[in-house]
Protein backbone atom coordinates (compact mmCIF):
# COMPACT_ATOMS: atom_id res chain seq x y z
CA UNK A 1 0.00 0.00 0.00
CA UNK A 2 1.02 3.19 -0.95
CA UNK A 3 2.96 4.52 2.25
CA UNK A 4 1.37 7.87 2.44
CA UNK A 5 -2.36 6.25 2.00
CA UNK A 6 -1.12 3.69 4.83
CA UNK A 7 -0.54 6.48 7.23
CA UNK A 8 -3.88 7.51 6.55
CA UNK A 9 -5.78 4.72 7.28
CA UNK A 10 -3.82 4.81 10.61
CA UNK A 11 -4.48 8.20 11.31
CA UNK A 12 -8.29 7.77 10.71
CA UNK A 13 -8.47 4.49 13.04
CA UNK A 14 -6.36 6.39 15.80
CA UNK A 15 -9.01 9.21 15.92
CA UNK A 16 -12.09 8.89 17.53
CA UNK A 17 -15.83 9.81 15.66
CA UNK A 18 -18.97 7.99 17.56
CA UNK A 19 -22.07 8.80 15.75
CA UNK A 20 -22.47 12.43 15.84
CA UNK A 21 -18.79 13.44 17.61
CA UNK A 22 -17.31 12.98 13.55
CA UNK A 23 -15.35 16.40 13.33
CA UNK A 24 -11.93 14.77 14.76
CA UNK A 25 -12.13 12.38 12.05
CA UNK A 26 -13.74 14.82 9.42
CA UNK A 27 -10.31 17.19 9.86
CA UNK A 28 -8.13 14.41 8.76
CA UNK A 29 -10.81 12.90 5.79
CA UNK A 30 -10.59 16.96 4.98
CA UNK A 31 -7.09 17.78 4.96
CA UNK A 32 -6.55 14.31 2.71
CA UNK A 33 -9.15 15.06 0.15
CA UNK A 34 -8.51 18.86 -0.78
CA UNK A 35 -4.85 17.63 -2.17
CA UNK A 36 -7.05 15.65 -5.07
CA UNK A 37 -10.50 16.73 -5.00
CA UNK A 38 -11.88 20.16 -6.99
CA UNK A 39 -13.59 21.37 -3.94
CA UNK A 40 -14.28 19.74 -0.72
CA UNK A 41 -17.31 21.02 1.01
CA UNK A 42 -18.95 20.31 4.73
CA UNK A 43 -22.78 20.23 5.21
CA UNK A 44 -24.63 21.40 7.88
CA UNK A 45 -25.03 17.66 9.02
CA UNK A 46 -21.21 16.94 9.22
CA UNK A 47 -20.43 14.90 5.81
CA UNK A 48 -17.27 15.63 4.00
CA UNK A 49 -18.00 16.04 0.28
CA UNK A 50 -15.41 15.90 -2.32
CA UNK A 51 -15.78 16.86 -5.67
CA UNK A 52 -13.61 16.32 -9.21
CA UNK A 53 -15.76 17.44 -11.94
CA UNK A 54 -15.88 16.45 -15.30
CA UNK A 55 -13.16 17.57 -18.36
CA UNK A 56 -15.65 19.58 -20.82
CA UNK A 57 -18.82 17.98 -19.82
CA UNK A 58 -21.92 20.09 -19.64
CA UNK A 59 -24.46 18.51 -17.27
CA UNK A 60 -22.44 15.75 -16.26
CA UNK A 61 -23.80 12.38 -14.27
CA UNK A 62 -22.95 12.38 -10.83
CA UNK A 63 -21.18 9.76 -9.16
CA UNK A 64 -21.22 9.09 -5.82
CA UNK A 65 -18.86 7.18 -3.35
CA UNK A 66 -19.67 7.05 0.45
CA UNK A 67 -18.13 5.63 3.06
CA UNK A 68 -19.56 6.19 6.80
CA UNK A 69 -16.99 7.43 9.01
CA UNK A 70 -18.96 7.44 12.53
CA UNK A 71 -18.40 4.12 14.66
CA UNK A 72 -20.35 2.74 17.35
CA UNK A 73 -19.72 4.07 20.92
CA UNK A 74 -20.63 4.12 24.48
CA UNK A 75 -22.32 7.44 26.29
CA UNK A 76 -21.84 8.48 29.89
CA UNK A 77 -25.60 8.97 31.40
CA UNK A 78 -24.42 8.79 34.95
CA UNK A 79 -21.28 9.55 37.68
CA UNK A 80 -22.33 8.21 40.93
CA UNK A 81 -20.98 9.29 44.23
CA UNK A 82 -18.03 6.57 44.16
CA UNK A 83 -16.65 8.26 40.63
CA UNK A 84 -17.72 5.36 38.70
CA UNK A 85 -19.34 5.76 35.30
CA UNK A 86 -22.55 4.56 33.61
CA UNK A 87 -23.15 4.47 30.03
CA UNK A 88 -25.72 3.51 27.29
CA UNK A 89 -24.68 2.23 23.87
CA UNK A 90 -24.56 4.13 20.14
CA UNK A 91 -24.77 1.56 18.17
CA UNK A 92 -25.11 -2.24 17.93
CA UNK A 93 -23.36 -4.17 20.30
CA UNK A 94 -22.42 -6.93 22.14
CA UNK A 95 -22.64 -7.46 25.90
CA UNK A 96 -19.89 -10.20 25.59
CA UNK A 97 -17.63 -8.39 23.73
CA UNK A 98 -17.44 -4.96 25.40
CA UNK A 99 -17.10 -6.60 29.30
CA UNK A 100 -13.35 -6.30 30.47
CA UNK A 101 -12.15 -3.62 27.64
CA UNK A 102 -9.86 -0.92 28.32
CA UNK A 103 -11.94 2.12 27.00
CA UNK A 104 -11.19 5.93 26.47
CA UNK A 105 -13.85 8.50 27.38
CA UNK A 106 -13.40 11.07 25.33
CA UNK A 107 -13.98 14.01 27.91
CA UNK A 108 -13.55 17.51 28.35
CA UNK A 109 -9.73 17.59 29.65
CA UNK A 110 -8.82 15.13 27.05
CA UNK A 111 -8.75 11.19 26.82
CA UNK A 112 -8.83 9.51 30.03
CA UNK A 113 -8.34 5.82 30.03
CA UNK A 114 -11.10 3.34 31.99
CA UNK A 115 -11.82 -0.28 31.94
CA UNK A 116 -15.53 -1.54 31.88
CA UNK A 117 -16.61 -3.49 35.09
CA UNK A 118 -18.68 -5.97 36.99
CA UNK A 119 -18.81 -8.12 39.92
CA UNK A 120 -16.35 -10.48 39.71
CA UNK A 121 -17.24 -14.21 38.62
CA UNK A 122 -16.40 -15.37 42.34
CA UNK A 123 -19.50 -13.12 43.70
CA UNK A 124 -22.01 -13.57 40.89
CA UNK A 125 -24.98 -15.71 41.98
CA UNK A 126 -25.32 -18.76 40.29
CA UNK A 127 -28.58 -16.79 38.54
CA UNK A 128 -26.59 -14.09 37.21
CA UNK A 129 -23.79 -16.43 35.48
CA UNK A 130 -25.97 -17.84 33.25
CA UNK A 131 -27.48 -14.52 31.98
CA UNK A 132 -25.87 -11.74 29.68
CA UNK A 133 -25.46 -8.48 32.04
CA UNK A 134 -27.57 -5.52 31.37
CA UNK A 135 -25.54 -2.40 30.37
CA UNK A 136 -27.20 -1.41 34.35
CA UNK A 137 -25.07 -3.97 35.27
CA UNK A 138 -21.49 -2.68 34.11
CA UNK A 139 -19.63 0.49 35.03
CA UNK A 140 -16.63 2.16 33.63
CA UNK A 141 -13.47 2.85 35.89
CA UNK A 142 -11.02 5.69 35.63
CA UNK A 143 -9.88 5.00 38.87
CA UNK A 144 -11.46 8.27 40.26
CA UNK A 145 -11.86 8.68 44.00
CA UNK A 146 -15.24 10.09 44.18
CA UNK A 147 -17.63 11.81 41.99
CA UNK A 148 -16.34 15.04 42.48
CA UNK A 149 -12.98 13.74 40.61
CA UNK A 150 -14.88 12.07 37.89
CA UNK A 151 -16.61 15.35 37.13
CA UNK A 152 -13.43 17.38 36.75
CA UNK A 153 -12.71 14.91 33.87
CA UNK A 154 -16.15 13.46 32.50
CA UNK A 155 -19.55 14.57 32.21
CA UNK A 156 -22.87 13.10 30.77
CA UNK A 157 -22.44 13.36 26.94
CA UNK A 158 -19.16 12.66 26.63
CA UNK A 159 -18.51 9.47 24.70
CA UNK A 160 -16.54 6.47 24.99
CA UNK A 161 -14.91 4.08 22.61
CA UNK A 162 -12.78 1.01 22.65
CA UNK A 163 -8.91 2.03 22.70
CA UNK A 164 -8.23 2.63 18.94
CA UNK A 165 -5.69 2.19 16.72
CA UNK A 166 -4.28 -0.34 13.76
CA UNK A 167 -2.48 -3.42 14.92
CA UNK A 168 -0.99 -5.84 12.56
CA UNK A 169 -1.49 -9.43 11.96
CA UNK A 170 0.07 -11.66 9.20
CA UNK A 171 -0.39 -12.25 5.54
CA UNK A 172 -1.24 -8.67 5.42
CA UNK A 173 -4.23 -8.84 7.57
CA UNK A 174 -4.55 -5.43 9.88
CA UNK A 175 -6.90 -5.21 12.84
CA UNK A 176 -8.83 -3.21 15.12
CA UNK A 177 -11.79 -1.12 16.10
CA UNK A 178 -13.83 0.46 13.95
CA UNK A 179 -12.74 -0.85 10.61
CA UNK A 180 -16.34 -0.11 10.27
CA UNK A 181 -16.42 1.57 8.38
CA UNK A 182 -13.40 3.86 8.13
CA UNK A 183 -12.17 1.46 5.49
CA UNK A 184 -15.65 2.68 3.77
CA UNK A 185 -14.00 5.97 3.93
CA UNK A 186 -10.31 5.95 3.26
CA UNK A 187 -11.83 3.58 0.03
CA UNK A 188 -13.46 5.91 -1.38
CA UNK A 189 -11.02 8.72 -0.51
CA UNK A 190 -8.59 6.76 -2.29
CA UNK A 191 -10.53 6.24 -5.13
CA UNK A 192 -10.56 10.40 -5.11
CA UNK A 193 -6.95 10.28 -5.14
CA UNK A 194 -6.74 7.25 -8.16
CA UNK A 195 -9.17 8.57 -10.23
CA UNK A 196 -8.13 9.73 -14.07
CA UNK A 197 -7.10 13.66 -14.83
CA UNK A 198 -9.88 13.07 -17.59
CA UNK A 199 -13.17 12.33 -16.15
CA UNK A 200 -16.17 11.95 -18.35
CA UNK A 201 -18.73 12.39 -14.77
CA UNK A 202 -18.31 14.29 -11.58
CA UNK A 203 -17.23 12.36 -8.91
CA UNK A 204 -18.32 12.68 -5.43
CA UNK A 205 -16.52 11.38 -2.68
CA UNK A 206 -18.26 11.72 0.60
CA UNK A 207 -17.62 10.48 3.94
CA UNK A 208 -21.10 10.48 5.74
CA UNK A 209 -22.14 10.65 9.14
CA UNK A 210 -24.61 8.67 11.57
CA UNK A 211 -24.74 5.54 9.73
CA UNK A 212 -24.64 3.50 13.01
CA UNK A 213 -27.73 5.20 14.33
CA UNK A 214 -29.94 5.44 11.27
CA UNK A 215 -28.05 5.84 7.60
CA UNK A 216 -28.42 9.63 9.04
CA UNK A 217 -25.83 11.14 6.93
CA UNK A 218 -26.28 8.86 3.61
CA UNK A 219 -29.74 10.52 3.45
CA UNK A 220 -28.68 13.93 4.02
CA UNK A 221 -25.75 14.25 1.43
CA UNK A 222 -27.84 12.15 -1.15
CA UNK A 223 -30.50 14.81 -1.09
CA UNK A 224 -27.99 17.76 -1.30
CA UNK A 225 -25.86 15.91 -4.29
CA UNK A 226 -28.61 14.43 -6.31
CA UNK A 227 -26.68 11.45 -8.02
CA UNK A 228 -27.07 9.64 -11.10
CA UNK A 229 -25.23 6.62 -9.50
CA UNK A 230 -24.78 6.14 -5.69
CA UNK A 231 -22.07 3.26 -4.46
CA UNK A 232 -22.02 2.96 -0.89
CA UNK A 233 -18.54 1.10 0.45
CA UNK A 234 -19.41 -0.59 4.12
CA UNK A 235 -17.98 -3.94 5.46
CA UNK A 236 -19.41 -7.25 4.92
CA UNK A 237 -19.26 -10.42 6.99
CA UNK A 238 -16.38 -12.39 6.49
CA UNK A 239 -17.78 -16.54 6.43
CA UNK A 240 -13.78 -17.71 6.48
CA UNK A 241 -14.02 -18.72 10.27
CA UNK A 242 -15.32 -21.20 12.81
CA UNK A 243 -18.89 -21.37 12.87
CA UNK A 244 -19.42 -19.47 10.05
CA UNK A 245 -22.70 -20.12 8.26
CA UNK A 246 -22.02 -19.99 4.58
CA UNK A 247 -25.99 -21.06 3.63
CA UNK A 248 -27.17 -17.16 4.87
CA UNK A 249 -24.24 -15.02 4.57
CA UNK A 250 -22.38 -16.53 1.31
CA UNK A 251 -18.75 -17.52 0.87
CA UNK A 252 -16.68 -14.67 1.53
CA UNK A 253 -12.85 -14.55 2.22
CA UNK A 254 -10.36 -12.11 4.19
CA UNK A 255 -8.44 -11.39 0.96
CA UNK A 256 -10.15 -12.83 -1.58
CA UNK A 257 -11.46 -9.69 -2.77
CA UNK A 258 -14.45 -6.80 -2.08
CA UNK A 259 -17.62 -8.25 -2.15
CA UNK A 260 -19.73 -6.93 -4.76
CA UNK A 261 -23.58 -7.41 -3.86
CA UNK A 262 -26.58 -7.82 -6.23
CA UNK A 263 -30.04 -8.15 -5.46
CA UNK A 264 -33.27 -5.45 -5.46
CA UNK A 265 -31.22 -2.68 -3.51
CA UNK A 266 -29.12 -2.79 -6.15
CA UNK A 267 -29.61 -0.89 -9.80
CA UNK A 268 -28.14 -3.75 -12.39
CA UNK A 269 -26.55 -1.79 -14.59
CA UNK A 270 -24.08 -0.83 -11.17
CA UNK A 271 -23.67 -3.95 -11.07
CA UNK A 272 -22.54 -5.54 -14.19
CA UNK A 273 -20.51 -2.63 -15.20
CA UNK A 274 -18.54 -2.73 -12.03
CA UNK A 275 -18.22 -6.52 -12.58
CA UNK A 276 -16.73 -5.83 -16.29
CA UNK A 277 -14.34 -3.36 -15.11
CA UNK A 278 -12.93 -5.88 -12.46
CA UNK A 279 -12.88 -8.59 -15.19
CA UNK A 280 -10.98 -6.36 -17.49
CA UNK A 281 -8.53 -4.90 -15.01
CA UNK A 282 -7.94 -8.53 -13.57
CA UNK A 283 -9.38 -7.01 -9.89
CA UNK A 284 -10.83 -10.05 -7.42
CA UNK A 285 -13.77 -9.68 -6.46
CA UNK A 286 -16.50 -11.72 -4.20
CA UNK A 287 -20.37 -11.67 -5.74
CA UNK A 288 -22.78 -11.42 -3.02
CA UNK A 289 -26.67 -11.65 -2.56
CA UNK A 290 -28.38 -9.28 -0.87
CA UNK A 291 -32.06 -10.21 -1.02
CA UNK A 292 -33.68 -7.40 0.59
CA UNK A 293 -32.43 -3.91 2.14
CA UNK A 294 -28.92 -3.95 2.93
CA UNK A 295 -28.59 -1.54 6.05
CA UNK A 296 -26.13 0.27 4.55
CA UNK A 297 -25.97 3.39 3.13
CA UNK A 298 -26.66 1.87 -0.38
CA UNK A 299 -30.43 1.93 1.40
CA UNK A 300 -30.62 5.61 1.92
CA UNK A 301 -28.93 6.12 -1.14
CA UNK A 302 -31.59 4.06 -3.73
CA UNK A 303 -34.08 5.90 -2.51
CA UNK A 304 -33.05 9.26 -2.53
CA UNK A 305 -35.82 12.27 -4.12
CA UNK A 306 -37.22 9.80 -6.91
CA UNK A 307 -34.41 6.66 -6.70
CA UNK A 308 -31.09 6.67 -7.60
CA UNK A 309 -29.21 3.95 -9.56
CA UNK A 310 -27.31 2.34 -6.10
CA UNK A 311 -24.48 -0.44 -5.75
CA UNK A 312 -22.42 -1.78 -2.87
CA UNK A 313 -18.95 -2.73 -2.53
CA UNK A 314 -18.23 -4.62 0.94
CA UNK A 315 -15.39 -4.74 2.62
CA UNK A 316 -14.47 -8.72 3.88
CA UNK A 317 -14.33 -8.15 7.94
CA UNK A 318 -14.04 -10.63 10.58
CA UNK A 319 -15.61 -9.87 14.05
CA UNK A 320 -17.47 -6.85 13.02
CA UNK A 321 -18.49 -4.48 15.93
CA UNK A 322 -15.59 -6.09 18.40
CA UNK A 323 -12.12 -4.26 19.14
CA UNK A 324 -10.73 -6.62 17.01
CA UNK A 325 -12.37 -6.41 13.53
CA UNK A 326 -9.92 -7.75 10.65
CA UNK A 327 -9.69 -6.88 7.27
CA UNK A 328 -6.88 -7.15 4.54
CA UNK A 329 -5.48 -4.20 3.38
CA UNK A 330 -5.14 -6.02 -0.17
CA UNK A 331 -8.86 -5.91 -0.16
CA UNK A 332 -9.12 -1.76 -0.08
CA UNK A 333 -6.78 -1.21 -2.52
CA UNK A 334 -8.60 -3.81 -5.01
CA UNK A 335 -11.89 -1.53 -3.88
CA UNK A 336 -10.55 1.34 -4.63
CA UNK A 337 -8.70 0.43 -7.68
CA UNK A 338 -11.93 -0.63 -8.90
CA UNK A 339 -14.13 2.36 -8.03
CA UNK A 340 -11.82 4.28 -9.80
CA UNK A 341 -11.84 2.63 -12.85
CA UNK A 342 -15.21 2.73 -13.05
CA UNK A 343 -16.10 6.01 -12.45
CA UNK A 344 -13.17 6.22 -15.50
CA UNK A 345 -14.70 4.65 -17.92
CA UNK A 346 -18.01 5.75 -17.78
CA UNK A 347 -19.42 7.32 -21.07
CA UNK A 348 -21.48 10.73 -20.32
CA UNK A 349 -24.30 9.82 -21.17
CA UNK A 350 -24.50 6.10 -19.77
CA UNK A 351 -28.52 4.75 -19.00
CA UNK A 352 -29.42 3.27 -15.89
CA UNK A 353 -32.70 2.52 -16.46
CA UNK A 354 -33.24 -1.32 -15.15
Amino acid sequence: MNPESLQFLKDILATPSPSGYERPVQDIVRARARGYADEVTTDSHGNVIAVRRAKGVKNAQRIMLAGHCDQIALMVQHVDESGFLFIQPMGGWDMQVLIGQHLTVWGKTGPVHGVVSRKAIHLLTDEERKKVPLFTDIWVDIGAKDKADADAVARAGDVVTFNLGLRELKNGLVCGPAMDDKVGVWTVMEALRLLPPDLNVDVFAVSTVQEEIGLRGAITSTHGIDPTVGIAVDVCHASDTPGSDKKTIGEVKVGGGPGLFRGPNINPHVFDKLEAVATARDIKLQVRGAPRATGTDANAIQISRSGVAAGLVGIPNRYMHSPVEVVALSDLENAATLLAAFCGSLPPDTDWTP
